[in-house]
Protein backbone atom coordinates (compact mmCIF):
# COMPACT_ATOMS: atom_id res chain seq x y z
CA UNK A 1 0.00 0.00 0.00
CA UNK A 2 1.67 3.75 -0.93
CA UNK A 3 1.62 6.07 1.89
CA UNK A 4 0.81 8.96 -1.10
CA UNK A 5 -2.86 9.11 -3.04
CA UNK A 6 -2.61 11.91 -4.61
CA UNK A 7 -6.22 12.48 -3.90
CA UNK A 8 -5.49 15.55 -1.67
CA UNK A 9 -3.44 17.47 -3.93
CA UNK A 10 -6.45 19.40 -5.45
CA UNK A 11 -7.59 20.91 -1.36
CA UNK A 12 -9.91 18.05 -0.71
CA UNK A 13 -9.95 15.31 1.89
CA UNK A 14 -12.37 12.37 1.80
CA UNK A 15 -14.46 11.30 5.10
CA UNK A 16 -15.66 7.65 6.01
CA UNK A 17 -18.57 7.95 4.53
CA UNK A 18 -16.89 8.84 1.05
CA UNK A 19 -17.76 12.30 0.99
CA UNK A 20 -15.20 15.08 0.11
CA UNK A 21 -14.91 18.24 0.87
CA UNK A 22 -12.14 20.81 1.75
CA UNK A 23 -9.41 20.11 3.69
CA UNK A 24 -9.87 23.56 5.29
CA UNK A 25 -13.78 22.41 6.50
CA UNK A 26 -14.88 22.48 10.20
CA UNK A 27 -14.65 18.99 10.88
CA UNK A 28 -11.03 18.65 8.98
CA UNK A 29 -9.90 21.51 11.77
CA UNK A 30 -11.52 19.50 14.58
CA UNK A 31 -10.16 16.30 13.47
CA UNK A 32 -6.54 18.00 12.53
CA UNK A 33 -6.48 19.36 16.30
CA UNK A 34 -7.01 16.31 18.04
CA UNK A 35 -4.52 14.48 16.07
CA UNK A 36 -2.16 17.34 17.01
CA UNK A 37 -3.41 16.49 20.57
CA UNK A 38 -2.81 13.15 20.22
CA UNK A 39 0.55 13.69 18.86
CA UNK A 40 1.36 16.22 22.02
CA UNK A 41 0.71 13.45 24.31
CA UNK A 42 2.98 11.04 22.01
CA UNK A 43 5.40 13.37 23.07
CA UNK A 44 4.51 13.84 26.41
CA UNK A 45 4.65 10.31 26.47
CA UNK A 46 8.14 10.25 25.42
CA UNK A 47 9.63 12.30 28.27
CA UNK A 48 10.02 9.11 30.76
CA UNK A 49 7.21 9.52 32.42
CA UNK A 50 6.00 7.62 35.52
CA UNK A 51 3.54 3.82 34.83
CA UNK A 52 0.69 4.77 35.71
CA UNK A 53 0.97 8.20 33.99
CA UNK A 54 2.12 7.07 31.39
CA UNK A 55 -0.43 3.90 31.03
CA UNK A 56 -3.54 6.81 31.88
CA UNK A 57 -2.11 8.69 28.34
CA UNK A 58 -1.83 5.86 26.47
CA UNK A 59 -5.19 4.70 27.02
CA UNK A 60 -6.41 8.51 26.56
CA UNK A 61 -4.40 8.48 23.23
CA UNK A 62 -6.80 5.12 21.49
CA UNK A 63 -10.13 7.13 23.46
CA UNK A 64 -8.83 10.55 21.14
CA UNK A 65 -8.33 8.37 17.84
CA UNK A 66 -12.10 7.03 18.40
CA UNK A 67 -13.33 10.78 19.02
CA UNK A 68 -11.91 11.73 15.82
CA UNK A 69 -13.11 9.23 14.07
CA UNK A 70 -16.87 9.11 15.64
CA UNK A 71 -16.72 13.14 14.33
CA UNK A 72 -15.61 12.17 10.91
CA UNK A 73 -18.32 10.08 10.91
CA UNK A 74 -20.33 13.15 11.03
CA UNK A 75 -23.66 10.97 10.94
CA UNK A 76 -25.18 8.06 12.70
CA UNK A 77 -23.30 6.40 14.92
CA UNK A 78 -21.85 3.12 13.07
CA UNK A 79 -22.34 -0.21 15.04
CA UNK A 80 -19.58 -1.50 17.15
CA UNK A 81 -16.95 1.59 16.42
CA UNK A 82 -15.72 2.95 19.51
CA UNK A 83 -17.50 6.05 20.70
CA UNK A 84 -16.87 8.29 23.89
CA UNK A 85 -19.44 8.46 26.45
CA UNK A 86 -20.36 9.25 29.78
CA UNK A 87 -17.89 6.52 31.29
CA UNK A 88 -14.84 8.01 29.65
CA UNK A 89 -15.71 11.85 31.19
CA UNK A 90 -16.05 10.02 34.32
CA UNK A 91 -13.33 8.08 34.13
CA UNK A 92 -11.35 11.55 33.30
CA UNK A 93 -13.24 12.89 36.66
CA UNK A 94 -11.68 10.05 39.05
CA UNK A 95 -8.16 10.25 36.98
CA UNK A 96 -8.48 14.34 38.10
CA UNK A 97 -9.90 13.68 41.71
CA UNK A 98 -7.43 10.86 42.05
CA UNK A 99 -4.01 13.34 41.30
CA UNK A 100 -5.50 16.09 42.67
CA UNK A 101 -5.03 14.84 46.12
CA UNK A 102 -1.27 15.04 45.27
CA UNK A 103 -1.08 18.52 45.25
CA UNK A 104 -1.30 21.44 47.12
CA UNK A 105 -4.06 23.53 47.16
CA UNK A 106 -3.33 26.16 44.55
CA UNK A 107 -3.38 29.95 45.93
CA UNK A 108 -2.01 31.43 42.63
CA UNK A 109 -2.11 31.05 39.00
CA UNK A 110 1.04 28.90 37.55
CA UNK A 111 2.49 29.31 34.15
CA UNK A 112 3.26 26.25 32.19
CA UNK A 113 6.78 24.86 32.80
CA UNK A 114 8.78 23.35 35.39
CA UNK A 115 10.09 20.07 34.33
CA UNK A 116 10.66 18.68 30.47
CA UNK A 117 6.94 16.37 31.25
CA UNK A 118 5.09 19.05 33.43
CA UNK A 119 5.92 22.19 30.29
CA UNK A 120 4.98 19.31 27.50
CA UNK A 121 1.85 18.41 29.63
CA UNK A 122 0.91 22.31 29.83
CA UNK A 123 1.29 22.63 25.90
CA UNK A 124 -0.53 19.42 25.15
CA UNK A 125 -3.75 21.19 27.89
CA UNK A 126 -2.77 24.23 25.32
CA UNK A 127 -3.69 21.85 22.01
CA UNK A 128 -6.69 19.87 24.08
CA UNK A 129 -8.22 23.67 24.62
CA UNK A 130 -7.91 24.51 20.55
CA UNK A 131 -9.29 21.15 19.62
CA UNK A 132 -12.55 21.63 22.29
CA UNK A 133 -13.02 25.19 20.48
CA UNK A 134 -12.87 23.43 17.00
CA UNK A 135 -15.37 20.99 18.57
CA UNK A 136 -17.54 23.46 19.72
CA UNK A 137 -17.48 25.90 16.04
CA UNK A 138 -18.09 22.37 14.27
CA UNK A 139 -20.92 21.22 16.76
CA UNK A 140 -22.70 24.91 15.71
CA UNK A 141 -21.83 24.06 11.40
CA UNK A 142 -23.26 20.55 11.49
CA UNK A 143 -26.92 19.28 11.15
CA UNK A 144 -27.92 16.82 12.56
CA UNK A 145 -25.89 17.65 15.66
CA UNK A 146 -23.13 16.08 16.85
CA UNK A 147 -22.92 14.13 20.08
CA UNK A 148 -22.99 16.44 23.31
CA UNK A 149 -20.99 14.48 25.22
CA UNK A 150 -17.77 15.22 23.30
CA UNK A 151 -17.41 18.88 24.16
CA UNK A 152 -17.09 17.56 28.08
CA UNK A 153 -14.63 14.79 27.69
CA UNK A 154 -12.35 17.06 25.86
CA UNK A 155 -12.99 19.54 28.66
CA UNK A 156 -11.88 17.46 31.46
CA UNK A 157 -8.96 16.10 29.56
CA UNK A 158 -7.44 19.33 29.69
CA UNK A 159 -8.42 19.60 33.22
CA UNK A 160 -6.09 16.55 33.89
CA UNK A 161 -3.70 17.52 31.83
CA UNK A 162 -3.62 20.62 33.82
CA UNK A 163 -3.46 18.98 37.18
CA UNK A 164 -1.02 16.10 35.78
CA UNK A 165 1.30 18.96 34.89
CA UNK A 166 1.22 19.87 38.30
CA UNK A 167 2.11 16.68 39.60
CA UNK A 168 4.59 15.94 37.29
CA UNK A 169 6.36 18.96 38.82
CA UNK A 170 5.52 17.74 42.30
CA UNK A 171 6.67 14.14 41.99
CA UNK A 172 10.41 15.80 40.28
CA UNK A 173 10.64 17.60 43.22
CA UNK A 174 10.02 20.99 41.49
CA UNK A 175 7.79 24.13 42.13
CA UNK A 176 4.75 25.09 39.92
CA UNK A 177 6.20 28.05 37.90
CA UNK A 178 3.84 31.04 39.44
CA UNK A 179 2.87 34.05 38.01
CA UNK A 180 3.91 36.93 38.92
CA UNK A 181 1.49 39.44 37.98
CA UNK A 182 3.78 42.51 39.25
CA UNK A 183 6.17 41.87 35.97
Amino acid sequence: MKIYTRTGDEGQTGLPSGQRLPKDAAVMEFVGSADELNTALGMVRATCLPEDVDGLLDSIQNQLFALGAEVARLGPAVKGAPSIGPEQVLALEQAINRYDEELAPLSNFILPGGTPAAAALHFARAVCRRAERRLVSLERAVDPPLSTKLVPYLNRLSDLLFVLARVANARAGHSDVLWDKGR
